[in-house]
This record gives C-alpha cells, structure tokens and sequence, in this order.
C-alpha cells in the first residue's frame, strides 16, 4: 500500500486508532463507503476526518453509496 502525500494529512497525523481501523479493514488498498461510515461512528469520528486519513494512507473509498466514486 503507497501512502499519498497530496491529501494535507500526513499519515503520522492520523490518530492511531483510526489508522490500525483503515488498514484492518482495507482490502487490495481499498475500502467501501458503507465501511468507512461504519469506522466513522465507531470511532465518533467526522466521515471527512476517515476519508482524508484514508487518502492519505493511499486507501481508496469504493462503493460509494451516492454514487460519487
């Protein structure tokens, strides 16, 4: 898995409790929308906050649910 470095967080920034979640979760370098959602109530967390640590881990979202990637 590449890490990104356009995405304004650099991985080190990412609490680590959403980092270890990203990378269980993610398959092939990718992880579904729905997924995401989920880590983001878990962790009571803003879905903004896991989509830009997951940019930044080089994780793409798939499956997005409105259709938008």
């Amino acid at each position: 898995m590449r890490e990104r470095k356009g995405s304004g967080v650099k991985p080190e920034e990412i609490p680590v409790e959403l980092r270890e979640a990203l990378r269980a979760h993610e398959q092939a370098g990718r992880i579904t929308c729905a997924r995401a959602h989920e880590l983001a109530g878990q962790l009571n967390l803003p879905l903004r906050v896991v989509g830009e640590a997951a940019d930044a881990l080089g994780i793409k979202i798939v499956s997005c649910q409105l259709g938008c990637f």
